[in-house]
C-alpha cells in the first residue's frame, strides 16, 4: 500500500513539472523577444562597460570633455556590437537592405547617445552622483528607448 501511495505522489509531482515546463515554453514563446533583447542588452552593456572601464583607465573622466570622449567610445562600441547581435538574435531581420537598416539603427543609436549625454553631463557632472551609479541610470533609460526604436523604427517586420 505504501508503495502504490510513492507512486501517486511521484505521478503528480511530475505531472506539476510537465505543467511548470508548459508554463515556461508558453512565457517563452510570448516573450522571446524581449527576453533575447535583455540577454543582447546585458551583454552590449559589457562590451560598453568594457570599452568605459578602458577610457577611464587611459582618461581623466573626471574632466568633462573626457568624460564626453569616454562616453562616446563605449557608445560606437555599444552600437557596433548592438546591431549585429540584434539583427541576428533578437529581431531575426531578414531585411535585405542592411545599409538601410544599419542607418536607421546609428540614426536611433545617435538619438540616445544624446540623451546618454545628457544624462551622464547632469548627473555625475551637476548632481554630483558617482559615474558608475550614473552609467547605470543611463544605461536602463538607454535601453527601453532603444528597444522601442528598435521593435517600431528599424527591425519593423513588413505586414
Amino acid at each position: 500500500m505504501q508503495l502504490w501511495y510513492h507512486e501517486i505522489c511521484l505521478s503528480k509531482i511530475f505531472d506539476e513539472k510537465e505543467d511548470i515546463m508548459e508554463k515556461i515554453k508558453e512565457l517563452w514563446k510570448k516573450y522571446e523577444e524581449i527576453i533575447r533583447y535583455i540577454i543582447v542588452g546585458g551583454m552590449t552593456t559589457v562590451v560598453s562597460w568594457g570599452t568605459y572601464a578602458v577610457c577611464k583607465f587611459f582618461m581623466d573622466v573626471d574632466n568633462a570633455f573626457w568624460m564626453q570622449v569616454a562616453v562616446i567610445m563605449r557608445w560606437v562600441a555599444g552600437v557596433a556590437f548592438a546591431y549585429v547581435t540584434n539583427r541576428i538574435f533578437v529581431f531575426k531581420s531578414k531585411n535585405g537592405s542592411v545599409l538601410k537598416e544599419i542607418v536607421k539603427f546609428t540614426s536611433s543609436r545617435v538619438v540616445t547617445l544624446f540623451m546618454d549625454m545628457f544624462i551622464m553631463w547632469l548627473l555625475p557632472g551637476v548632481l554630483g552622483i558617482n559615474d558608475w551609479i550614473s552609467t547605470f541610470i543611463s544605461a536602463v533609460l538607454v535601453t527601453v528607448t532603444n528597444y522601442i526604436f528598435s521593435k517600431f523604427l528599424v527591425f519593423r517586420k513588413k505586414k
